[in-house]
């Protein structure tokens, strides 16, 4: 670490704005994501009010993606519009059949389907169009949060959108900036431009936590977590937002220039070494018993999990072969997301 405690302020601001604003972003690193802090909290208060001094003193230097951001700026007057740089699809649902379900077909046909038969079906397309028997595919949480996506230029955090039409979002920056989780400047080796999906989320103890003060100040409780989220995401107020325990997880990928993705694992490295949370746990199948197995490991597991979930995602490891598979107009043909009851 050098010696940000000792060095008198240099008399170039901005130098030491951007100085203050690296080395507390990889102290927020250290701290959100690897759980490995280095500083107590008196000393991060310390160079985190520093930061807001100069910030207040001289503006033109202040960097949006400040570690600053994250306790929220002026409200804002509404959300712009922002198009996505490739479309946000949907994931194709697939649902176990009920016994009256396999009943009918079974009369049709005369051969009684699996309750899986839809997950069965996806799987056999696969081998069909990818020409082989055995296909890498992986099979990982479905959190029940708000898709965002998250556009790093030159390792900076450029914007963020929700969802929206899957054409256009809106820009939601100064309220996913609050979170303390997500870095607003990339670790290590960066590229060009980076968009990283995600899911933005409201972990279960904190929405219990949330609740009961909301109980004590007499105000109504949130449903779900979920909703407590979306309607978070929603307000115009950023410090409001920074008061709310939001957390997220990156989950898939968009456009990107200068970094090339061999498989999902691949892709799961780079987030690593970027500092960028992701999906966890994630099993490996090559095959329906194998894809079957893991669902129905992920369904005893999941409630343990720190965050609400409804189902089960399965994506062709290989991004080759995604390329290959392509998509339709709404969704990718090389994924499918299995609901639980």
């Amino acid at each position: 670490m050098d010696d940000l405690f000792s060095s008198p302020p240099p008399d170039d601001p901005a130098a030491r704005m951007a100085r203050l604003g690296k080395e507390l972003e990889r102290h927020n690193r250290l701290y959100y994501t690897e759980a490995q802090p280095e500083i107590p909290d008196s000393e991060y208060d310390r160079l985190f009010r520093e930061l807001e001094d100069l910030e207040a003193a001289h503006p033109e230097f202040a960097d949006p993606n400040s570690p600053t951001r994250r306790v929220g700026g002026a409200p804002l007057d509404g959300f712009k519009s922002r198009q996505h740089l490739v479309p946000m699809l949907s994931i194709d649902d697939v649902f176990p059949l009920s016994e009256e379900e396999r009943d009918e077909i079974e009369k049709r046909t005369k051969v009684r389907p699996s309750a899986f038969k839809q997950v069965e079906d996806f799987f056999a397309r696969l081998q069909k169009n990818l020409g082989h028997e055995a296909v890498p595919v992986t099979v990982e949480p479905k959190i029940d949060g708000v898709a965002v996506t998250l556009v790093y230029r030159d390792g900076q955090l450029a914007y963020a959108a929700t969802r929206g039409d899957g054409i256009t979002g809106d820009d939601v920056s100064a309220n996913v900036r609050t979170i303390q989780s997500l870095p607003l400047t990339l670790a290590g080796d960066t590229p060009s431009l980076l968009e990283v999906r995600g899911e933005v989320f409201m972990p279960n103890q904190a929405f219990a936590q949330l609740n009961g003060e909301r109980d004590e100040a007499g105000l109504p409780a949130f449903a779900n977590p979920r909703n407590a989220t979306a309607g978070t995401l929603k307000m115009l107020d950023p410090k409001v937002v920074a008061s709310r325990p939001l957390d997220i997880l990156a989950h898939g990928l968009g456009a990107h220039e200068g970094v090339r993705f061999e498989t999902e694992d691949d892709f799961h490295s780079h987030l690593d070494a970027w500092g960028i949370p992701h999906n966890a746990p994630i099993w490996h199948a090559n095959s329906i018993d194998g894809v079957l197995a893991a669902i129905h490991e992920l369904d005893e597991q999941r409630h343990a999990l720190p965050y609400q979930t409804d189902g089960a995602v399965i994506k062709v490891a290989s991004f080759a072969e995604r390329t290959s598979l392509g998509a339709t107009s709404r969704a990718p043909r090389w994924a499918a997301a299995f609901k639980y009851p």
